[in-house]
C-alpha cells in the first residue's frame, strides 16, 4: 500500500497539484501524509500524522513553493505508525539535500542497515538523539534515503543506478533533490506506478486515477526496473534491473481505486469478471445479490448479471469511516467494522441473501456483517468472495505479517463458514481469479494464495513491522539505523 506523487511542473502551483494527487491516493494509505517542495534553492517538507485533509490547509500549501514536489499517504508496514515514520524522509547530502516517498516493502531491510552502517562518518543516530531529543526513525524508507543521500563523489542518478540493484521486495519509489525528480520501480513491478504529462511538466503517481484528477494525460506504466530522471534537461529513463513482472494480483481483487488501470486491465472490469465467474463456481438459490461497499461492489454486479438474481445495497456505509482493512490494530479494526456499515432492514428481512466482499483475512469484518445480516431478518446469508483463501502472508507491502493471523490457515472452508456464522462460502478459485485480471499468471504475484514469493525471503527472524525498532535494543546496532527525519 501507501500511494506516491511526484510532480515536476516550473509555473505551476506544485504543492497544489500533489495535495489533490494525495487525495486521489487517500485509499492506498490513511495514517500521515506528508509533501516536499524544491525552489531550486532549498526543500521544505511538511508532514503530519493524519488524513492529507487533516494534515493540509491553504495557507501551509501556499508556504510549499516550488517548481518540483512529491508527497506520500502512508499505510505502514516497516516501523510503527509514528510522526518520525511519516513520509517523505529528508536527507542532506553532499550536493544538497533529497527527499523521498516510498510505496511497497523492502524485504533485505537488515542488509540495507548494514550498508548504512558501513558508509564512510555517519553520525551514530542514538548518539543524534541524545543530543537532540529528537525521535528515531524506523522504517525501509530511511535507510533507502541514507544510502541514496551518501553520493560524495559521484550524481545522485549514478548512485541510484548504483544502490537499487541491492534493493530486494517490492518498492515504487518517487524522490527528488533541489532540481530534479526521480522515480523507480522495483524489478517485478509488484506495486503499480504510472508516467503522466502536463502541459508544463510531468507527472508521476501510484495509480492513474491521480493523474486524470490533476487534469495530467497517462503517457504508459514506469517498466519494472525502470529509473524515470526529470529535470530541465527533460525526461530520461535507464534500466537499473532486468525485469521480472510479478505484478500483485490484490491491486486487482482490493488495494487499487476501481477506476485505475493496471496492465492494460481496467480494475472495475477485473471485478465484475471476478464476480461473474464467483456465480459460476458457486451458485445458490437466493432472493438478493449485495455487496459489502466499496469494494465488493463490482464482484457483486458482477455475480448477479451472471446468477440473475436482483442487485440491491443491503448495507448503508459510513462514509467518513476508513479502511477497517488497513487500520493499525486490531481494536481499531473492529471497532471500524460496527462503525462503518449498517444494515438496511427493510431490504433484507425474509430474504435469502448472497453477501459478496473482496476477501477474507483474518475474519472479523465478515463474522460481524453476517451478524448484522441476520439481526436483520436475513433467512439465509451466503457469503462469495472474489479471491481465494489467504493463507500467506505479504512481505511487499500489505500489513498481515504472520500466518496465525489469518483464518484461512488453520479453517478449512466449511469451518470458515462456521466460524462467521454463514450458511455457505465460496471463494473464487485461483484460475479464475487470475482469468478475470487478463493477466497470464506467470506476470502475477499470488504468494498470499499459495505461498509462492517471487523475491526470496530471509530467515524469519530478519522479518517483521518492528524489525528496526527491535534493533534499537541492541546498542551495536545504532549506528546503522537511519539519521533522523527533518521535521
Amino acid at each position: 500500500m501507501c500511494g506516491v506523487f511526484g510532480v515536476w511542473a516550473p509555473g505551476e502551483e506544485v504543492s497544489k497539484l500533489t495535495y489533490f494527487g494525495l487525495y486521489s491516493l487517500q485509499h492506498r494509505g490513511q495514517e500521515s501524509a506528508g509533501i516536499a517542495v524544491s525552489n531550486g534553492r532549498q526543500i521544505l517538507v511538511y508532514k503530519d500524522m493524519g488524513l492529507v485533509s487533516q494534515v493540509f490547509d491553504e495557507t501551509t500549501l501556499d508556504s510549499l513553493k516550488g517548481h518540483v514536489a512529491i508527497g506520500h499517504s502512508r499505510y505502514s508496514t516497516t516501523g510503527a505508525s509514528t510522526w518520525q515514520n511519516a513520509q517523505p524522509t529528508f536527507r542532506p547530502s553532499s550536493e544538497g539535500s533529497i527527499a523521498l516517498g516510498h510505496n511497497g516493502n523492502i524485504v533485505n531491510t537488515h542488509e540495507l542497515r548494514d550498508m548504512v552502517d558501513l558508509l564512510p562518518g555517519p553520525v551514530d543516530e542514538l548518539e543524534l538523539q541524545h543530543r537532540t531529543g529528537a525521535p528515531l526513525s524506523t522504517n525501509d524508507t530511511s535507510l533507502l534515503t541514507e544510502l541514496l543521500a551518501h553520493h560524495p563523489d559521484q550524481s545522485l542518478e549514478e548512485r541510484a543506478i548504483e544502490v537499487l540493484p541491492s534493493v530486494r521486495g517490492a518498492f515504487c519509489l518517487v524522490w527528488m533533490d533541489e532540481d530534479t525528480l526521480y522515480a523507480a520501480r522495483d524489478p517485478h513491478g509488484i506495486r503499480p506506478l504510472v508516467l503522466g504529462r502536463l502541459d508544463r511538466g510531468w507527472v508521476v503517481a501510484s495509480e492513474d486515477a491521480a493523474l486524470a484528477t490533476i487534469g495530467a494525460s497517462v503517457v504508459r506504466e514506469i517498466e519494472p526496473g525502470e529509473l524515470i530522471v526529470i529535470n530541465s534537461d527533460g525526461l530520461r529513463s535507464r534500466r537499473f534491473a532486468e525485469p521480472e513482472r510479478k505484478g500483485c494480483v490484490f491491486e486487482y481483487v482490493y488495494l487499487a481505486r476501481p477506476d485505475a488501470v493496471i496492465a492494460g486491465r481496467g480494475v472495475h472490469e477485473a471485478r465484475v469478471e471476478m464476480g461473474r465467474q464467483l456465480a459460476r463456481e458457486f451458485p445458490v438459490d437466493a432472493d438478493l445479490v449485495m455487496p459489502v461497499p466499496e469494494s465488493g461492489t463490482p464482484a457483486a454486479t458482477g455475480y448477479a448479471e451472471e446468477s440473475g438474481i436482483p442487485f440491491g445495497q443491503g448495507f448503508v456505509k459510513n462514509s467518513y469511516v476508513g479502511r477497517t482493512f488497513i487500520q493499525p490494530s486490531q481494536t481499531l479494526r473492529q471497532l471500524g467494522i460496527r462503525l462503518k456499515l449498517n444494515a438496511l432492514e427493510h431490504m433484507i428481512r425474509g430474504k435469502r441473501i448472497v453477501v459478496v466482499d473482496d476477501s477474507i483475512v483474518r475474519g472479523n469484518t465478515q463474522r460481524a456483517q453476517v451478524r448484522m445480516l441476520r439481526e436483520a431478518g436475513a433467512l439465509e446469508v451466503h457469503v462469495r468472495i472474489s479471491s481465494p483463501p489467504v493463507k500467506w502472508p505479504c512481505f511487499y507491502g500489505i500489513d498481515f505479517a504472520t500466518r496465525a493471523e489469518l483464518i484461512a490457515n488453520g479453517l478449512d472452508v466449511d469451518e470458515i463458514a462456521s466460524s462467521i456464522g454463514a450458511d455457505s462460502l465460496g471463494y473464487i478459485s485461483l484460475e479464475g481469479m487470475v482469468e478475470a485480471t487478463g493477466q497470464p499468471m506467470t506476470s502475477l504475484c499470488t504468494a498470499c494464495f499459495t505461498g509462492s514469493y517471487p523475491v526470496d525471503l530471509p530467515d524469519e527472524s530478519l522479518l517483521g513491522k518492528h524489525l528496526l525498532e527491535v534493533s534499537l535494543q541492541t546498542p551495536t546496532l545504532g549506528k546503522a539505523l537511519p539519521v533522523l527525519n527533518n521535521p
